[in-house]
């Protein structure tokens, strides 16, 4: 009899791995939830990406899959995530992942999570300026912001949804509503145009990107894009026209992107990567880790304005530090001019939608 029972159990097991943990989906009494969680998982932080199905999400939750510091990837979506999590499921890495679909599961994927990415919202269309997205994708980062506050309110959040300008200062409001805003655990994630950065300048100068490091300050739409070219390492020395040429394509690289899909999409496998590239550093910095600096727009202190992008020092409670911008050359005091006015009305945008 007990030789049966270990088998019943062995075979029960592996029955919910190869099940994955659909939720039931309204309507249908073919998936039901399974409590699954493999045997011999590897070590490490609780991710959750909100939004995993998108075209953004679904690359970033297959690079998440292949994270080593990633111990459970939550897939949380209101369309296609059971699809998406069988799929990525496969993947024989050490990440366990969970698949959560609609509102009514939003808070399950979100209780215990270290770290929360969200994508979610809908992608600019040709012709359609940032604060086109606002009015759909400013509901929806409220929405997933109030789940987090209830499930995971010391989880590190890292918001791509667009415009990062507006929908930043949407989630400290609501946060701040809650009574969970700490300023170290929100930012908005600005990392595309630090990794366009560092490819376009390596272009110019015949360097390898990965080797370049261009800090990229303001916020992280149009002109309030402002690399910092006179702060490149490795140092370089650019023309007037490579510093204009540069400057320009970093502002609109989405823009670049977008006319050359057509109407198909926008940048999602390069702001996949970019999120990654972040989300390590983040967990880099919860492990304990040294010297773990990028980019991001947060609470801040370095302009006059209330959020702006910088270079900040990650840690384990989120942000540790936040540096100054240093010395600016003549060109870049002419752009953090133009930029903070711009990113003075964004951030006001999304105040006032939370306050109105």
């Amino acid at each position: 009899m007990e030789a049966n029972g270990n088998a019943n159990q062995r075979i029960a097991r592996i029955s919910a791995q190869l099940n994955p943990n659909y939720p039931k989906m309204e309507g249908s009494s073919g998936l039901q939830q399974v409590s699954c969680r493999a045997k011999g998982g590897a070590p490490g932080f609780k991710v959750a990406i909100l939004g995993a199905a998108g075209g953004i999400g679904q690359p970033l939750a297959m690079l998440m899959k292949m994270n080593p510091l990633v111990s459970v990837l939550h897939l949380y979506d209101v369309v296609n995530s059971p699809g998406v999590t069988a799929d990525i499921s496969h993947m024989d890495t050490g990440a366990v992942v969970c698949g959560f679909l609609g509102q009514s599961q939003l808070e399950d994927a979100l209780i215990g999570m270290d770290l929360v990415i969200i994508p979610a919202g809908v992608p600019r269309k040709p012709g359609m300026a940032r604060d086109d997205l606002f009015n759909i994708n400013a509901g929806i980062v409220k929405t997933l912001c109030e789940g987090i506050t209830k499930c995971c309110p010391n989880a590190i959040v890292n918001l791509i949804s667009n415009p990062v300008n507006s929908t930043i200062p949407i989630a400290a409001e609501v946060f701040k509503i809650a009574g969970t805003y700490d300023p170290k655990r929100l930012l908005g994630v600005t990392m595309l145009d630090v990794v366009r950065a560092n490819t376009f300048v390596a272009e110019v100068m015949g360097l390898d990107p990965r080797e370049v490091d261009v800090p990229v300050v303001g916020g992280h739409a149009g002109v309030t894009i402002l690399p910092l070219l006179s702060q490149v390492k490795p140092p370089c020395s650019f023309t007037p026209e490579e510093t204009d040429y540069l400057t320009s394509r970093i502002q609109n690289g989405g823009t670049e992107v977008v006319e050359a899909k057509a109407g198909a999409g926008s940048a999602t496998l390069s702001m996949a990567y970019a999120a990654v590239k972040f989300a390590d550093a983040c967990l880099r910095g919860l492990r304990g880790d040294t010297s773990v600096i990028q980019c991001a727009f947060v609470a801040s202190q370095v302009t006059e304005l209330p959020f702006f992008a910088s270079k900040v020092r990650l840690g384990r409670t989120g942000i540790d530090e936040i540096y100054p911008l240093g010395p600016l050359n003549e060109y870049e005091r002419v752009g953090l001019e133009k930029a903070k006015k711009e990113l003075a009305e964004s951030i006001q945008k999304g105040v006032s939608f939370i306050k109105k």
